[in-house]
């Protein structure tokens, strides 16, 4: 299991077998957790914090790395996100 995935787990009080809901409110389940600031190319383990962990369904994480929706629009729907001051 990725470090991101352990991390927002076991924060949230899951066990892998959760079901858990897309946190964009879209009605589907999350299979990805996703960082809403990238970790860039070195995949910089600063970045896997709850704060910039987001669990997302496929279609919305598509969505998501596309650009589709913003990082504006990941923030409305993750109140713990840590702007890094």
């Amino acid at each position: 299991m990725k470090r991101h995935v352990k991390i927002y787990l076991e924060h949230h009080g899951y066990t892998i077998a959760d079901i858990i809901p897309c946190e964009m409110g879209c009605g589907g389940v999350a299979v990805d957790i996703h960082h809403i600031e990238p970790r860039g190319m070195g995949g910089n383990p600063d970045k896997d914090v709850i704060g910039n962990l987001i669990a997302l369904c496929r279609s919305c994480h598509e969505k998501a790395e596309s650009g589709v929706i913003t990082k504006e629009d990941l923030l409305l729907h993750t109140p713990e996100f840590d702007y890094g001051d």
